[in-house]
C-alpha cells in the first residue's frame, strides 16, 4: 500500500464555539454510544421524523450483502418534502433560485407543491406509471427539482443525467434505464455563453428509439427544432394541469431513483436507491450535520445531476422544511466574487461546496471574498473529495472568519447519505480530516487481507455495518453489484474504493481513490470509459489512462496512447483526441495531457499496468517492474512524459 502524499500534516484542532454548541440540534456526545449499543433502536427513533402512511414492521433485515430497511412501511418522498411542510410552512420559501444573468425566481412550499402536482398530473396523462423510469436532463433551474419531486410523487423513479454530459452519454444512460420519456430544456448559460441543451439531447436521442416523448422547458428561448409527435413544451403541458395530485403510496423498499456513476469498467453503473431508508438517512444527516434551523438560507453549490444535489439540495433539506438557495451559473461570472456576492445578497447562513472550488478561490486571492459581507454564514461544509489542510484553513479564515464550524463530509453515490463527518455541535475538528463516522455507522481501515491497520498507516476504507440509505443493487446487474462492493473481504464489509488512515484519536483522513476511477473536481470518471473512447478513434491502437494529482482539481486525466501503424503524433492530433473524449463524455472529462508512445507497460499476459503509468504521471517511483514484458518501456515513458507531455 502506497503511503498517502496528497495531504499535509496539520496538528491544530478547532473546538466548536460555545454558543453554537448550546443551540445545536445535536450536542450530546453520548449519541455515539447509544447508536452503537442498539443500532435498530437508534434508527427506529429517527425514522419517526418521517411521515409514514403505514408504520414499518421491522427496522432492518440484513442478509449480506442485501439490506431491507423499515420493511412494511409505506410513504412517499414527495409528500415528505412538500405536503408535510404545508401546515406550518406553506408560505415559507422553499427555493430561492438565481440565474447566471441574475434572474431570480422564488417558490414557497405551497407554490412548489402546486407546480410539482401539475407536472405529476402531466406525466400521468402522458402514460407514465408507477415503476417507469423518467430521465431528466436539465441544468440547475427550478424545473429540475420540480421534475424530481413530480416523479417521486407518482412512484416513477427518476434518472437525472448531469446537464454537462454529452448526448452520447445521455443515450447510454437512457438505454440502460429503458426510459421512454425525457425532460430537458432548450438551453442554458455558462459564463455568458449559450449551451444548446436540446441540440445535445437530440444528438443522443438519434440512437434511443425507445424514447417516445421529450418534454422541453423554455429556459433561454433560443431557436430549437421540435420533432412533431415526440417533443412537447413544458409550459403548454402545465398550463391546464390540475394543481392537486395525490401521492402514490410507496413501499419502503420501492426504488426512488437511479443515479449513474463511473466505475472500473467502461459502462456506468446505475445505482439503485430505495425510498424509506434513503429518506430517513438524508433527512437525519441533513438536520444534524448542517444543524438546519427554520430561519436558515442553505446553499449547497452542487448540481442535482450528482448525488450531492439529490441528497443535500432536494430530499434532505426539503424534508426538513429548509429554504434552499440554487445558482445556475459559474462561480467566476461576471467576476470572481460571484459566490460571495450571492451569499451577501441572499444572506446565506450555510455554505456547502467542493474542495476544488475552495482551492480555486484560494488561487484567485483573498480580495474577492473580502469585498463582501459574509457575516450571515454560520456553518461551512466540504464535499466531493478530500480537502487538504491549507484549503481547510483558508476556508475557515477567509470565508468563515474563524467562527464557523466546518463539516468535512465523506460519502458516495452508493452510500446515499454522509457516513463520516463532524457533528458541528459536538466534534473538535482537524483540518484535512473528515473526523468520525456518523452515529450508527461503523467504519475502519483495512489492508488487502482484511486486517485492521494501526493508526498512521495507510489502508482501505471499509464500512462494516449496514446503513439505511445504502445502495440496493446496480440496475440490471446484480452480479456486478456484489463483485464491485462486497467481495474485497467478505459480504458483511463494504469496499468503498477509497484509501484512508486513522490517527491516534480514531479520526479518519481520506486519501482518495485506490481503484481505476479518476476523481476530477469531485466527478468520478472510469479509466476504462476514457480508454474505450480513445481507442474508438481511428488513429489509436491502444490507450492507458490514469489520474495525475492536481492542486486545484484533485486529479486530472493523463492518456498514454499508441497510434496505429504508420501514424505519427502531433499537437493537432493530441487536441483532436482530447476533444473526442470531451464531446463523448462531457467537458469535465477533458484529458489534461495526451502522451504518445511506442509501447505501454504490460504484464506478460498483455494487461496494461496502470499502477506503473500512474507512478510515471505523478513523478513517483514505479516499484518493481521486472514482471513487465519490457521493463525498458518505463524509462522511455518517463522521458516522454517530461519532454513531450505538455500540449
Amino acid at each position: 500500500m502506497e503511503e498517502t502524499d496528497n495531504l499535509e500534516t496539520e496538528e491544530r484542532k478547532f473546538r466548536p464555539p460555545d454558543d453554537f454548541v448550546k443551540n445545536a440540534n445535536i450536542n450530546d456526545p453520548e449519541i455515539y454510544r447509544k447508536a452503537d449499543e442498539d443500532l435498530e433502536a437508534f434508527w427506529r427513533g429517527l425514522a419517526e421524523e418521517i411521515k409514514w402512511f403505514r408504520g414499518f414492521d421491522s427496522v432492518l433485515e440484513w442478509e449480506p450483502p442485501h439490506a431491507k430497511w423499515f420493511t412494511g412501511g409505506k410513504l412517499n418522498a414527495s409528500y415528505n418534502c412538500l405536503d408535510a411542510n404545508i401546515e406550518k410552512r406553506g408560505d415559507k420559501l422553499a427555493i430561492i433560485w438565481e440565474g447566471e444573468n441574475r434572474d431570480i425566481r422564488k417558490y414557497t412550499y405551497g407554490e412548489l407543491l402546486e407546480e410539482t402536482s401539475r407536472l405529476a398530473n402531466v406525466l400521468k396523462g402522458m402514460g407514465v406509471k408507477k415503476g417507469d423510469i423518467v430521465t431528466i436532463y436539465l441544468p440547475m433551474i427550478p424545473e429540475i427539482i420540480i421534475s424530481m419531486l413530480a416523479c417521486a410523487r407518482i412512484g416513477a423513479p427518476h434518472s437525472v443525467v448531469f446537464a454537462a454530459f454529452s448526448g452520447e452519454a445521455l443515450c447510454t444512460r437512457i438505454a440502460d434505464a429503458q426510459s421512454d420519456l425525457v425532460i430537458t430544456c432548450d438551453g442554458y448559460y455558462r459564463r455568458g455563453k449559450l449551451v444548446e441543451q436540446k441540440k445535445k439531447a437530440d444528438c443522443g436521442l438519434t440512437s434511443c428509439i425507445k424514447v417516445q416523448k421529450v418534454v422541453v422547458v423554455k429556459n433561454t428561448k433560443n431557436d430549437i427544432e421540435m420533432r412533431e409527435g415526440r417533443d412537447v413544451w413544458w409550459h403548454d403541458l402545465m398550463r391546464d394541469a390540475g394543481t392537486v395530485c395525490e401521492p402514490e403510496v410507496m413501499d419502503s423498499e420501492d426504488m426512488l431513483f437511479l443515479m449513474y456513476t463511473s466505475g472500473t469498467t467502461g459502462k456506468p453503473k446505475g445505482i439503485v436507491h430505495s425510498t424509506g431508508g434513503y429518506m430517513v438517512g438524508t433527512h437525519v444527516t441533513a438536520k444534524w450535520i448542517f444543524d438546519l434551523k427554520d430561519d436558515d438560507i442553505y446553499w449547497c453549490t452542487a448540481d442535482c445531476g450528482w448525488i450531492t444535489g439529490h441528497s443535500y439540495i432536494v430530499y434532505g433539506p426539503l424534508s426538513n422544511g429548509t429554504t434552499v438557495l440554487m445558482y445556475e451559473g459559474a462561480p467566476d461570472y461576471p467576476e470572481k466574487d460571484r459566490f460571495w456576492d450571492i451569499v451577501e445578497r441572499h444572506k446565506a447562513t450555510i455554505l456547502y461546496t467542493a474542495p476544488t472550488a475552495i482551492r480555486t478561490f484560494m488561487k484567485w486571492g483573498n480580495k474577492w471574498p473580502a469585498k463582501h459581507d459574509l457575516s450571515t454564514l454560520r456553518l461551512l461544509g466540504s464535499v466531493g473529495e478530500p480537502i487538504n489542510p491549507d484549503a481547510w484553513l483558508w476556508y475557515h479564515e477567509n470565508i468563515g472568519s474563524g467562527r464557523c464550524p466546518i463539516v468535512d463530509t465523506w460519502w458516495q453515490t452508493e452510500t446515499g447519505m454522509v457516513l463520516i463527518s463532524p457533528l458541528p455541535g459536538i466534534t473538535t475538528t482537524k483540518p484535512g480530516s473528515a473526523t468520525l463516522p456518523f452515529p450508527g455507522i461503523r467504519a475502519t481501515v483495512l489492508d488487502e487481507n482484511g486486517n485492521e491497520m494501526p493508526p498512521g498507516k495507510d489502508g482501505l476504507l471499509a464500512i462494516t455495518r449496514p446503513w439505511p440509505s445504502m445502495v440496493r443493487t446496480i440496475h440490471g446487474d446484480e452480479e456486478r453489484f456484489i463483485e464491485t462492493y462486497w467481495t474485497k473481504w467478505d459480504r458483511n464489509t463494504y469496499f468503498a474504493g477509497d484509501g484512508a488512515k486513522l490517527d491516534e484519536e480514531g479520526y479518519f483522513r481520506i486519501s482518495g481513490r485506490v481503484d481505476d476511477v479518476i476523481q476530477v473536481s469531485g466527478h468520478r470518471i472510469g479509466t476504462e470509459e476514457v480508454e474505450s473512447l480513445l481507442v474508438s478513434h481511428p488513429s489509436v491502437a491502444e490507450a492507458g489512462v490514469v489520474g495525475k494529482s492536481d492542486e486545484i482539481k484533485g486529479e486530472v486525466i493523463y492518456g498514454y496512447v499508441i497510434l496505429r501503424s504508420g501514424l505519427s503524433g502531433d499537437n493537432e492530433l493530441k487536441n483532436e483526441l482530447i476533444d473526442h473524449v470531451a464531446s463523448n463524455i462531457g467537458p469535465f472529462a477533458r484529458p489534461k495531457r495526451i502522451i504518445f508512445s511506442e509501447e505501454l507497460p504490460k504484464t506478460r499476459s498483455g494487461k496494461i499496468m496502470r499502477r506503473v503509468l500512474k507512478a510515471i504521471a505523478n513523478g513517483r517511483e514505479t516499484g518493481d517492474v521486472t514482471t513487465l514484458q519490457d521493463p525498458g518501456v518505463v524509462e522511455e515513458l518517463k522521458r516522454r512524459t517530461e519532454e513531450n507531455g505538455l500540449i
